[in-house]
């Protein structure tokens, strides 16, 4: 039986705030588990500490997962998130994100 090479990944965890119950290792721990079960292997992690998750303006590493993505130059091919909520608060979204993404990219 041929075995499918590993799809290479990168994780993006986000934490707030120290109180919370979803601790960076613990997104971690949660994304390895699913990457293993389900053909990923983590290749790159994007991680954002003690930062709000209702804008991408101070979340240094999203922005920086954002252009690896837009300039070709990641090496992954899937972006795995603990939970949609560790990616942002946004209310609509596909499209606060898209908006908030296109104002870095044209320096607003």
């Amino acid at each position: 039986m041929e075995t499918k090479p590993l799809v290479p990944a990168a994780q993006y965890v986000r934490m707030s705030t120290e109180d919370q119950q979803y601790s960076i290792a613990n997104q971690q721990a949660a994304i390895r588990t699913y990457a293993k079960g389900h053909g990923y292997v983590v290749a790159s992690t994007y991680a954002d500490e003690g930062k709000s998750g209702v804008g991408i303006k101070d979340r240094k590493e999203l922005r920086r997962l954002l252009s690896d993505v837009m300039s070709g130059r990641a090496p992954f091919k899937a972006i795995l998130v603990y939970d949609v909520s560790r990616w942002g608060r946004f209310q609509d979204v596909d499209g606060q994100f898209a908006d908030e993404s296109a104002e870095e990219n044209d320096g607003g």
